[in-house]
C-alpha cells in the first residue's frame, strides 16, 4: 500500500482521515502544519501527499508550490470549500486533484488510487498512444486520425500532447498557459480558448460537441473521457 503524507491542521479531520486510511492498510504520516509536512518529506518519502488548502503559517498553496519545485510527487488538495476559486487556486499551484471535505474514506482512497495510476502510466507510456481514432506519436510529434495525418501548429500540438498525457484530468486555463505556452504570469486566457477552438476543428468529428477536448465549465479543459 502507498505511503501517504497527510498535512492537515484540524485535529479531528487529521485523526479521522489518518485512522480511516490506516484501517485500509495505508501507511500514513500526519503533520499539523505545512512546515512540519515539508520537514517530513525526506524522512518519510511519501508516494502521495494529502494537503489541506487552509493551513496556518505556510498555506496549502505555498506548500504545494514548494513540493512541485522539488519534483513530481502526487498531491491531492483537501479543501473545506467547494467553490471554483479554491479549486482553481489549488490546481494552479500544481495539485493533481482535489477533494472537498468532509469526504468518506473510500472516496479519498479512490481518488488516491486514480492519481497514482495516472502517475504510473506516465512512467510506462509508449511513444505512440491511441485514443479512439486518434494516434499520437510523442516521439515523432505527429498526430493521425483514422490513419490520416493531421497538420497541427506547434501550440496546437503541444496543447494536445499535454491534455492527452493525463486523460480525464482537468486543467485550468492558467495551468495550460504555464505548461503549454510557458507563461508564468496570469496572461490572457483567451489564448487558450482560441487554441482549443482551432484544435477541435481539426481533431473532432463535431467541434461543437467535442469528444476529445472537453470543456469543464468553471474549471477549464480535459481530454476525454472517450
Amino acid at each position: 500500500m502507498p505511503r501517504l503524507l497527510l498535512i492537515e491542521d484540524d485535529p479531528s479531520v487529521r485523526e479521522g482521515v489518518a485512522l480511516g486510511l490506516r484501517r485500509r492498510g495505508h501507511e500514513v504520516r500526519a503533520a499539523a502544519t505545512g512546515e512540519a509536512g515539508l520537514a517530513a518529506l525526506n524522512e518519510f518519502q511519501p508516494e502521495l501527499v494529502l494537503l489541506d488548502l487552509m493551513l496556518p503559517g505556510l498555506n496549502g498553496v505555498q506548500v504545494c508550490t514548494r513540493i512541485r519545485e522539488a519534483g513530481q510527487l502526487p498531491i491531492i488538495m483537501l479543501t473545506a470549500r467547494g467553490d471554483d476559486f479554491d479549486v482553481v487556486i489549488g490546481l494552479e499551484a500544481g495539485a493533481d486533484d482535489y477533494i472537498v471535505k468532509p469526504a468518506r474514506t473510500e472516496i479519498i482512497e479512490a481518488r488516491i488510487r486514480a492519481v497514482l495510476r495516472r502517475h504510473a502510466s506516465h512512467g510506462t507510456r509508449q511513444d505512440v498512444e491511441f485514443h479512439g481514432e486518434l494516434a499520437i506519436d510523442r516521439a515523432g510529434l505527429t498526430v493521425a486520425k483514422a490513419g490520416e495525418r493531421i497538420s497541427l501548429a506547434p501550440s496546437e500540438l503541444k496543447l494536445l500532447l499535454h491534455l492527452a498525457g493525463a486523460p480525464e484530468q482537468v486543467f485550468s486555463r492558467q495551468q495550460l498557459l504555464e505548461y503549454v505556452w510557458e507563461h508564468d504570469y496570469h496572461a490572457d486566457a483567451r489564448l487558450v480558448d482560441a487554441c482549443v477552438r482551432r484544435l477541435r476543428n481539426k481533431v473532432e468529428d463535431v467541434p461543437g460537441s467535442p469528444r476529445y477536448i472537453q470543456t469543464v465549465r468553471g474549471f477549464g479543459y480535459r481530454f476525454g473521457p472517450l
